[in-house]
């Protein structure tokens, strides 16, 4: 059996690439520089790799050293998994935690509570990485992914993070040039601000008119001359006046309220978007998920509590 890869180098190599250079690395695990240095030379020679471009002053990972930290990440992940399922590690939150949100939301909302949360869980290393689209649930790049919508796979558990609703807006100087429509195929004669994200179909907006047996749902294929994959340059735009845009009241109630936004078709409901932590089964008893999950429940709860949202924004 091959010794190229040791137990004990996925550690030191993880903690060696979240240092800013050799030195640094050297303080947080106790050692001299040179013996780090010596340590990742003799890691290399195994390897027969080089893992670590480094200078006098900084240092950064070659493309195989890349691969070796997702890796060696992963698998510590698993180890702690694997400790918690067998009882044998504390309670207390630990380890890599992999997290998945979209761009805006993600900036917006979830980067913030992740600075939060390791401060209150010092020993959780976070790793955020924000996507237009979301990742295949399949996928074992990430340990949990908010996201909005009902969940898309019985397979895995979600679960409830906030209520949501997408909503249908405009700035007032573009509804008192070109009116508020009345009904939904209106939308067709606006300018409507596309958003390019997720695998919904471009530009088919679907609205519904009442609840339960009597509802009625209609798809409007909109058009307009501006178009993004980014939610939060779309919101700028329709505050510009440059047309209706359909938008998560998390992201626009503020404006709604100060009614630098209109909500438009108030009668009619859009697809719902409820925010979800989802995570593999797998991961159902790994403490660091579990606190992130609650964590964020939390503080969705209480920003509810603080700053309901108006009426107007949540069509009532």
């Amino acid at each position: 059996m091959s010794d190229a890869i040791q137990a004990g180098d996925l550690a030191f190599f993880s903690m060696l690439a979240s240092a800013s250079s050799l030195s640094a690395a050297a303080r947080e695990l106790g050692l001299t520089t040179s013996a780090v240095s010596k340590h990742l030379g003799l890691m290399e020679a195994r390897l027969g790799v080089l893992l670590v471009n480094r200078t006098t002053r900084r240092m950064g990972l070659t493309p195989e050293g890349e691969v070796y930290l997702a890796h060696a990440r992963r698998i510590l992940g698993d180890i702690e998994d694997l400790q918690e399922l067998l009882g044998v590690s504390k309670s207390t939150p630990r380890g890599l935690l992999r997290v998945n949100a979209t761009l805006g939301f993600g900036r917006s909302h979830i980067a913030p509570l992740i600075s939060s949360f390791v401060r209150e869980y010092p020993q959780v290393e976070v790793q955020l990485q924000l996507s237009v689209n979301p990742p295949p649930l399949t996928d074992d790049a990430f340990d949990v992914c908010i996201r909005f919508g009902a969940p898309p796979d019985a397979r895995v558990i979600a679960k409830a993070i906030a209520p949501n609703r997408r909503l249908l807006c405009a700035a007032p100087s573009y509804l008192e040039q070109f009116g508020a429509p009345k009904v939904p195929h209106d939308l067709a004669h606006h300018q409507c601000i596309g958003i390019r994200q997720g695998e919904e179909a471009y530009g088919l907006w679907r609205l519904t008119d009442g609840r339960g047996r009597q509802a009625s749902t209609e798809a409007i294929k909109t058009r307009g001359r501006l178009s993004t994959n980014d939610g939060e340059i779309a919101v700028r735009w329709a505050l510009d006046g440059h047309g209706i845009l359909m938008r998560a009241e998390w992201d626009i109630a503020p404006y709604l309220q100060s009614g630098r936004l209109v909500q438009v078709l108030p009668d009619h409901y859009t697809p719902d978007a409820d925010i979800h932590a989802v995570y593999p089964q797998r991961h159902q008893a790994a403490t660091r998920v579990r606190a992130f999950v609650a964590f964020v429940q939390r503080a969705f709860e209480g920003q509810r509590q603080a700053q309901p949202p108006s009426e107007e924004a949540l069509g009532t």
